[in-house]
């Protein structure tokens, strides 16, 4: 949610390197962004509602600059409440992530010391706070530390001033800075995969850490204290950091291309990494899996390898269901978080009360120098390449082969699980592959386009992937879906079974194939319209798509047609597959 990306340094085309990075950021999900430079001590901000555009605005050239993409949370869509903001006096523009969720307090105190505010943001509330603080404050740079301070919620700031000091802030929502090697180009953003070809070096802020720019020259304060702490420049680690459809018309196909290579990153990382780990996950008194969204369908997946084939007593939980657990997670227990961009909020809030307590954390992270890595006693990285598509597909591939392997080493079996893992990404590469099979997906995706309601069931290994399947219906298609566990049909979803509800059944050759298909029996006897993913058909199957039985791996193999069927639906309605509306890939407030 919301991304901010900032130049200076040799280059005069500053401007046009802060579309490039916020371009690079828009899979972070936005409704509107603006653009500020400098240019002979005087500050000009553009703003637009909808998509970055370069040629709709024009700035001079400049060697510096910040920009910001919006996603609106207190206040309507509109250009006025886009940032950057101006402070009153114009004497700086300043842009923000997150909620300041004491922002109403502040305003009604600051509107009666006669501050005007023209947008509806929380963001102009801290301009305005920072204006009031820099009558009593030696140097601007105190008066952002000060009115920071005062304001609650997890924030990021920005600042460009006229004399050319950028100044920024962060308590909870990301921020890293990027340099070359000799310091004469800077770049700060939220995330380094918006700057990762331009710099060799990184600095990841810490939570309540405040960073300066001026003259080619990088300093980091503690907020609370105000004094000056040294930064650790960590190398730009980014594999692959192209932005890049490869010839398919949408990032979301081009990327469940890509789930054979990921998969096979999992494969390539070294045995010994998944047995270390194995050994603290059998140590652990209690094991917690946490994510939310696809993250979340990742984590109960997670979860149900560690019980069924590591016999680990593991327990799933959803980021933002997670508060009443906080009390029962102890020194002795261990957390494991799988998450594609490292920052979600609700997450990050149980990662950070658990941490306090000994809890021994893991994550699973895409992106390098998050939050959560930082956090994390045990750092994995996924290495999978950006993942540009708002709706995650091969991430949450990565994150199941990952929890596989993990299963697999807690039982003593790794080198069966790799095995398993290589035969599967081919299966998804022949998969995907198959010009028959893609053809019959399209065809279903423009039938199911036209329905109003979509039940999946699944049990066992393929609960989490109706699940996801679901998710991803929802997210490109606008539409009614609904997962049911084929368990629980008889106790509620049944009485919404009539002639011609179509309803996908996922189903492998596995001990609970039975229980399965006696669910799909009693949909089938109501009318309803039967699609089946199985290795096998049956005859009260009305369509079906035949995937591969690939034993404990077949949950992985299943998912792949469910993302297929998701995309064509969202190709079929016109919508915007990779920014789908409402939603964003990083969610970075609660």
């Amino acid at each position: 949610m919301c991304g901010i990306f900032a130049y200076v340094g040799k280059s005069d085309n500053a401007a046009a390197i802060v579309f490039e990075g916020l371009k690079r950021l828009d899979y972070r999900g936005y409704d509107s962004w603006g653009v500020g430079i400098l240019k002979n001590e005087s500050l000009r901000v553009e703003k637009r509602v909808g998509v970055v555009d370069r040629a709709s605005v024009k700035l001079p050239r400049s060697s510096i600059a910040i920009g910001h993409t919006r996603w609106a949370t207190n206040g309507a869509v509109t250009a006025a409440n886009a940032h950057p903001h101006y402070a009153s006096d114009r004497s700086f523009i300043l842009a923000h992530n997150g909620i300041a969720e004491n922002f109403a307090i502040r305003k009604e105190e600051l509107i009666k010391k006669r501050y005007r505010f023209v947008s509806e943001t929380d963001t102009e509330v801290i301009v305005r706070q920072i204006e009031e603080e820099r009558k009593r404050t030696p140097t601007l740079a105190e008066a952002v530390r000060s009115a920071f301070k005062t304001f609650t919620g997890r924030n990021t700031i920005i600042l460009l001033s006229r004399d050319g000091q950028m100044i920024a802030a962060r308590n909870g929502s990301p921020l890293v800075v990027g340099v070359n090697d000799n310091f004469s180009e800077i770049y700060l953003s939220s995330d380094t995969l918006s700057f990762a070809p331009r710099v060799s070096q990184i600095i990841v802020l810490d939570n309540g850490q405040m960073v300066t720019v001026f003259d080619n020259k990088v300093s980091t304060f503690d907020i609370k204290t105000g004094r000056k702490v040294r930064y650790l420049l960590e190398k730009n680690t980014i594999l692959d950091s192209s932005v890049d459809k490869k010839g398919h018309k949408h990032f979301m196909i081009k990327e469940i291309y890509e789930e054979p290579l990921v998969i096979n990153r999992i494969i390539e990382q070294p045995s010994s990494i998944y047995r270390n780990f194995a050994k603290a996950i059998t140590k652990a008194a209690h094991v917690y899996c946490i994510g939310s969204g696809t993250a979340g369908k990742a984590a109960a997946q997670i979860a149900y390898y560690l019980r069924t084939l590591g016999k680990i007593p593991a327990v799933s939980l959803i980021g933002a269901e997670a508060q009443d657990y906080i009390s029962l997670i102890g020194k002795n227990d261990l957390l494991i978080a799988p998450s594609q961009s490292g920052e979600t909020a609700d997450v990050l809030e149980v990662m950070e009360a658990v941490k306090k307590k000994g809890t021994k954390i893991a994550s699973f992270v895409n992106m390098p120098g998050s939050m959560m890595t930082r956090l994390s006693d045990y750092k994995f990285m996924a290495e999978a390449g950006p993942e540009i598509c708002v709706m995650s597909t091969k991430i949450f591939v990565s994150q199941l082969a990952w929890g596989y392997c993990m299963a697999k080493a807690a039982s003593e079996k790794l080198d069966e699980g790799k095995s398993a893992l290589r035969i599967l990404s081919d299966r998804i590469d022949r998969f995907l592959h198959s010009e028959e099979k893609i053809a019959q997906i399209k065809r279903l995706a423009k039938a199911l386009a036209a329905k109003h309601d979509i039940f999946l069931l699944g049990k066992g290994q393929n609960l989490q992937i109706v699940n996801e399947g679901m998710v991803k219906m929802i997210e490109g298609s606008y539409l009614h879906a609904h997962a049911i566990p084929a368990g629980d049909l008889k106790h509620y979803a049944i009485t919404l079974m009539e002639p011609g509800v179509p309803v996908i059944f996922v189903i492998s050759n596995d001990t609970v194939k039975t229980d399965v298909l006696n669910a799909l029996h009693e949909v089938k006897a109501r009318g309803a319209h039967i699609i089946a993913i199985a290795p096998r058909r049956e005859k009260s199957f009305d369509e079906y798509i035949e995937v591969p039985d690939l034993g404990d791996v077949s949950a992985m193999m299943n998912i792949v047609p469910l993302q297929v069927l998701a995309y064509y639906m969202a190709v079929v309605l016109g919508h915007n597959v990779d920014k789908p509306r409402n939603i964003a890939k990083s969610v970075t407030v609660k």
